[in-house]
């Protein structure tokens, strides 16, 4: 199993994502962290951190600029690599302690692409409207997903699911069958829910799993607001006037 984290300009951030990592009560695993042309050191806390992780940590960089393209180099390293077994998750992500277990869990199960839960991080202390009533609306608007016709062609041999890319995971096997995660700009289509409609067309084994838990950053929705924030989620209808405020990940 890899790990892979797509991180640009996070040395502020990523330490905490990195502990998060090495506090999992499964550590078999490699870790695979892509620099996407960041301009700060996030490279140099990366590296600091492989020096005394409890796994072997890798270092790749990314220079096309977009999430899509980090991940998919990512990705593809960890299967270059030896990788059979993958598994994502973001620089501005704390991952439950029992994430890896529960992903392998999940994968010795039959899964083929689990699609895990996504929380608030505590220590961004979160308000009651973050903390409740904004999770309430994304699992509204996955229900919504099913229902869009985009999402219902009779090609797809699985359910749509809620999906959020920092909390996947999907075997080499199928990653390679779909073609894998799209290299498009951060602000062109969601780059989660391609790979997951990519992967409904060529398995029926693609799955949400609950028990596969992170805890995510609320600084989009704090820099944006709520409404442009959704907006941005439902297919790029609101977009940034200044390109540069896209790479708030």
């Amino acid at each position: 199993m890899w790990v892979v984290v797509p991180a640009y300009n996070e040395e502020a951030g990523i330490g905490a994502t990195l502990a998060a990592l090495a506090s999992q009560t499964d550590t078999d695993f490699a870790l695979v962290v892509v620099d996407n042309a960041s301009t700060d050191s996030t490279a140099a806390v990366v590296r600091r951190f492989a020096a005394v992780a409890p796994f072997p940590v890798h270092l790749v960089h990314e220079e096309e600029r977009g999430t899509g393209a980090a991940v998919d180099t990512g990705f593809r390293y960890a299967v270059a690599h030896g990788a059979a077994l993958l598994v994502r998750t973001d620089a501005d992500c704390l991952p439950a302690a029992d994430w890896v277990d529960a992903a392998r869990r999940e994968f010795a199960s039959g899964t083929e692409m689990a699609c895990g839960r996504s929380l608030p991080r505590g220590d961004e202390r979160p308000s009651p409207a973050e903390r409740y009533v904004l999770p309430a609306v994304v699992r509204a608007a996955a229900l919504y997903g099913r229902c869009r016709t985009r999402h219902r062609h009779p090609r797809y041999r699985a359910p749509y699911v809620l999906c959020h890319g920092h909390n996947l995971a999907i075997t080499a096997a199928l990653y390679l069958r779909c073609g894998g995660t799209p290299r498009i700009p951060l602000e062109g289509p969601a780059e989660d829910v391609v790979l997951l409609n990519r992967a409904r067309l060529h398995s029926d084994r693609v799955a949400r799993a609950e028990r596969m838990v992170v805890h995510t950053s609320l600084r989009r929705l704090r820099a944006w607001g709520a409404r442009r924030t959704l907006l941005w989620c439902w297919d790029r209808r609101y977009r940034p006037a200044d390109p540069k405020q896209v790479h708030i990940r």
